[in-house]
């Protein structure tokens, strides 16, 4: 056992498997086992436990843990008094931040927030929801939902806030967004100790670069192509303004190499004019991690 290990908290549950996925795809190759909470992973200086993502901030401020993956939400849920690393923008199903959501029944009377005064509201996020009615002057009687909390309303809720992504649970369940309460995303937090900590400091924003360095590169590949010197400004023309492509010199004075990173959507847009534009020999390839 080396002298400095870095507790982290991989949070798990419905995060579980895409914190598991962009780990190993930063080179950190972490298995789980059925019968355990303690992830392998194939780092010496780091141990991991799995957590839920709503209990990660608590554990990691009190230092049980130096470090976790967790949503900006549930810091917040939790007051949790802890620094941030970074932003890891991901989820269980997309890259998109997930939204926590005030809704009511379809053929409910509620239309605006004031008419909440006095009803019954369903919930996980209990002091999120809470804060949200005092922004408003509401007063509501807001209960812990511990699940399945689209089915309370009309009968056990009046409404209810809950995290959606794509919005198909709560349509299901014959459901309408009145509001939207918060958007947050994946946050990769530290508590005040180890943030201090030189070591723990320098182990934590290198994990930090190499997971973002992955989500850079995703949805994005690399392009290289063999053109005419005399083509190269037809070529340019054709690649993403926003780029900045790497023109190389080759054995032959009269051909360079460009290499240039794209986002793959527009690959099946672009080759066909680089061609007519002159490139030949054009390679795609994959980009697992951008480095800036």
């Amino acid at each position: 056992m080396p002298d400095n290990v870095l507790k982290l908290g991989i949070p798990a549950g419905s995060l579980q498997e895409s914190t598991a996925a962009l780990f190993r795809k930063a080179g950190y190759n972490i298995t789980f086992s059925s019968r355990s909470y303690y992830p392998s992973i194939d780092d010496d200086e780091i141990e991991c436990l799995l957590i839920r993502a709503q209990e990660m901030a608590r554990y990691v401020e009190q230092g049980i843990l130096d470090a976790g993956i967790t949503g900006r939400d549930w810091v917040v849920e939790t007051e949790a008094d802890v620094e941030e690393i970074c932003e890891l923008v991901f989820s269980k199903v997309s890259r998109r931040p997930v939204r926590w959501v005030l809704c009511v029944p379809n053929d409910s009377s509620i239309q605006t927030v004031a008419d909440l005064e006095g009803k019954r509201i369903a919930t996980e996020a209990v002091g999120l929801t809470k804060s949200y009615l005092a922004k408003h002057g509401v007063n509501a009687v807001v209960e812990f939902s511990w699940g399945a909390t689209e089915v309370k309303p009309p009968k056990l809720a009046d409404a209810i806030v809950e995290v959606t992504e794509t919005g198909s649970s709560l349509r299901a369940n014959d459901l309408r967004i009145l509001d939207e309460v918060m958007q947050s995303t994946t946050r990769f937090i530290t508590n005040k100790t180890a943030f201090q900590d030189g070591w723990k400091r320098e182990k934590l924003d290198n994990i930090a670069l190499m997971l973002q360095s992955c989500l850079a590169a995703e949805g994005k590949v690399g392009l290289m192509m063999n053109v005419a010197r005399a083509d190269v400004d037809a070529v340019l023309e054709q690649l993403p303004a926003l780029q900045k492509p790497t023109v190389s010199s080759l054995s032959d004075p009269d051909w360079v190499d460009i290499n240039t990173i794209v986002e793959e959507s527009v690959v099946r847009s672009i080759v066909p004019k680089l061609r007519t534009a002159g490139a030949n020999g054009i390679v795609e390839y994959p980009i697992n991690k951008i480095i800036d």
